[in-house]
């Protein structure tokens, strides 16, 4: 067990959320992970598992979210299932999981790099210290659980892996669980050669290395917004309303909302919220397979706190999306008055992504704000998606 190499922290973290009053099992989602490390699984959950094919799946996936839609949760299940820092049988003998013909193989059964890429060091004022924090802990793991590989503290992580799967007497891999990949584009002391740099470490790190059994990652923004294409090309990208796969796992469906709001009817002395009042203010974000879901976050703060109030948080980098909505650039400041009327704005959506580094038109301006939650997309035409965003 060490800091970031089979840590216990996932497990930890993952069981609060278990044990919590509104938590939604989304265990269903390792359905589409298990084939991509055992081929001959198929892919697809259990109402979908007929419809594909045995075979091995890309080992590079990365889901892009808004903020608060579970991708911390998701990508903290993930590290506590395979992970063999802990046992975690007592967590997920009682989740759907459990009933797969799997289940019993993998569980522990994995060496999982799980990092939090939006922790910083104490008093963080530079790109290095972000990168050498990781850098440093890792290579402490890897030295400590593995001392007779011959690594050393100075060497490359890419280099002292693949040492490690060379000098092992069996194959050694490992599972990357790499959460928030974009947060350090986001700080004020990070320039543009730092984001090079960060792009060719994730690229040194993960692309055609013989170490990966399956690399996971998530983000708000999507890897082309950063990357020129190559450097990451590796990854297959699942956004919200263009990709249908992955859709239900990230956001709340209507049935899930149903059940929880049975638990808030029970759990609560005196309900102040109905239910009719969680789909106004907290429903219809669009997906690509036509569901329409619920921001999680806000839905539980709204049950726990008994109380129906705007618990949406900034997502992302918000100042030239205002900065064009103050000059209406092209009549975006209109389009907005009407959509807090109820209205909709047709648009042609940039592939769900502000791949552009400057916002110059109301097509990339939607795009971007599809992407950090502020609109959702449904049908060539964006609007907001409920009450807390009016």
């Amino acid at each position: 067990m060490g800091k970031f190499l089979n840590s216990k922290k996932a497990s930890m973290l993952f069981k609060d959320d278990v044990e919590s009053a509104y938590f939604v099992d989304k265990t269903a989602l390792l359905d589409e992970l298990i084939p991509v490390i055992d081929p001959g699984v198929r892919a697809g959950n259990a109402l979908h598992r007929e419809e594909s094919s045995p075979g091995r799946s890309s080992k590079y996936i990365c889901i892009t979210r808004p903020r608060r839609f579970g991708k911390s949760m998701a990508a903290n299940m993930i590290a506590a299932y395979f992970g063999k820092g802990r046992n975690t049988h007592s967590i997920f003998d009682n989740l759907a999981v459990s009933s797969r013909d799997w289940y019993q193989t993998h569980i522990n059964q994995h060496n999982v790099i799980h990092i939090a890429l939006n922790s910083l060091p104490a008093d963080c004022t530079s790109y290095r210290q972000y990168i050498q924090r990781i850098h440093g802990r890792l290579m402490h793991d890897l030295i400590q659980a593995y001392p007779d590989a011959g690594i050393e503290e100075e060497d490359a992580l890419w280099d002292a892996l693949n040492d490690i799967l060379e000098y092992e007497a069996e194959d050694v891999k490992f599972i990357f669980v790499l959460d928030e990949w974009d947060f350090i584009f986001h700080r004020d002391f990070v320039t543009d050669k730092d984001r090079s740099e960060y792009i060719d470490f994730l690229r040194n790190l993960l692309k055609d290395q013989p170490y990966v059994e399956l690399a996971y990652m998530t983000g708000v923004l999507p890897i082309a917004k950063y990357s020129s294409g190559s450097e990451l090309n590796m990854f297959l990208e699942y956004d919200m309303v263009t990709k249908k796969k992955f859709s239900e796992y990230f956001g709340f469906l209507d049935s899930e909302v149903d059940a929880l709001f049975e638990v808030y009817l029970h759990n609560t002395a005196n309900p102040e919220v109905s239910r009719e009042n969680l789909c106004i203010w907290y429903d219809g974000y669009c997906t690509a397979a036509g569901k329409r879901l619920y921001n999680p976050r806000s839905v539980v703060c709204a049950l726990t706190d008994n109380e129906l109030s705007n618990y949406w948080t900034s997502s992302g980098p918000y100042d030239e999306i205002f900065y064009y909505i103050r000059n209406n650039i092209e009549d975006i400041r209109d389009d907005l008055v009407m959509m807090v009327s109820g209205g909709r704005a047709a648009i042609e959506l940039l592939g769900y992504a502000a791949t552009s580094q400057e916002l110059s038109t109301k097509n990339q301006n939607y795009s971007a704000m599809v992407v950090y939650g502020l609109l959702t997309y449904e049908d060539g035409e964006v609007f907001i998606p409920n009450r807390e965003l009016m």
